[in-house]
């Protein structure tokens, strides 16, 4: 469904973000990605959107070049969750999620009952029609996530991709969009891409670990028990994690290694 093969990228040629990086997703298989700020997460999912041109190696969509695809029909095979939402504080929710139907509409606009049925679908999916009339300025940070995802799914993509879903989120909706997106990604067979800080969370829902490092370089890829090993964690964050499995699902699990105070204590050696 994605393939990503020796990519490297960066905002200007002496500088390369992302260097030599390669990944694969399918059909109905999640693969998270994870590293420290600033080792180009980001910038892997704007080349696989096609909105950043690599400087080497290719993106592939269902077996064509993410460059041969005209917007459009870009737009029905691939959608974007974003960080956050920039504007439409003044659309309701449905007027907001109906925006993902863009792609599908005729040259005058005007939704179609299909549109209408397909926004009424993703948003009992998202649990959002309980407040669609509502404005997008009114709703919580956790709520405006679930609209994003409904205009997402109302594109009917066959890749979903996230960049940081949970961040500034508590832990009852980190737990609730998570569980959502692996739920969707199962019963619709969607290839989900995630970028994530939260490592656990990355370990608890992803088929796939894509484990960056501070250089933009694979540290390692695979499965999460292959990937959270103390000694790659601990090479790429610079602090040392244990690694254990979480009692309920068997999936690896890191805690910093450490009590508060050691930290200072480590740098102070460190810089004598």
């Amino acid at each position: 469904m994605l393939k990503i093969e020796n990519l490297s990228a960066g905002y200007n040629a002496s500088t390369p973000v992302l260097r030599d990086v390669s990944l694969a997703v399918g059909a109905g298989e999640i693969a998270a990605i994870i590293g420290p700020n600033g080792c180009g997460k980001s910038t892997l999912l704007r080349c696989i959107t096609g909105s950043m041109k690599p400087s080497s190696g290719e993106v592939w969509l269902q077996g064509k070049k993410i460059e041969s695809y005209q917007s459009r029909e870009k737009a029905r095979l691939l959608a974007v969750l974003p960080q956050k939402l920039d504007g439409g504080e003044e659309l309701t929710v449905e007027e907001m999620v109906m925006i993902g139907r863009t792609p599908f509409l005729s040259s005058y606009g005007a939704p179609s009952t299909l549109d209408k049925q397909i926004v009424a679908r993703v948003m009992a999916q998202t649990n959002t029609e309980i407040f669609q009339k509502r404005k997008i300025g009114e709703l919580s940070g956790g709520e405006r996530q679930r609209v994003l995802l409904a205009r997402a799914l109302a594109q009917q993509p066959q890749i979903l991709l996230l960049d940081e879903p949970t961040s500034n989120l508590d832990i009852r909706y980190q737990f609730e969009i998570l569980d959502l997106v692996f739920q969707l990604s199962r019963d619709e067979n969607l290839a989900v891409v995630l970028v994530l800080h939260q490592i656990n969370l990355a370990a608890a829902v992803a088929d796939t670990i894509l484990l960056l490092d501070a250089n933009g370089q694979t540290r390692a890829c695979g499965g999460p028990i292959n990937v959270m090993t103390p000694q790659n964690l601990e090479a790429v964050y610079g602090v040392p994690l244990r690694v254990s499995p979480h009692p309920k699902s068997g999936r690896p699990q890191a805690q910093a290694d450490w009590s508060f105070g050691e930290a200072a204590t480590r740098r102070m050696i460190s810089r004598e």
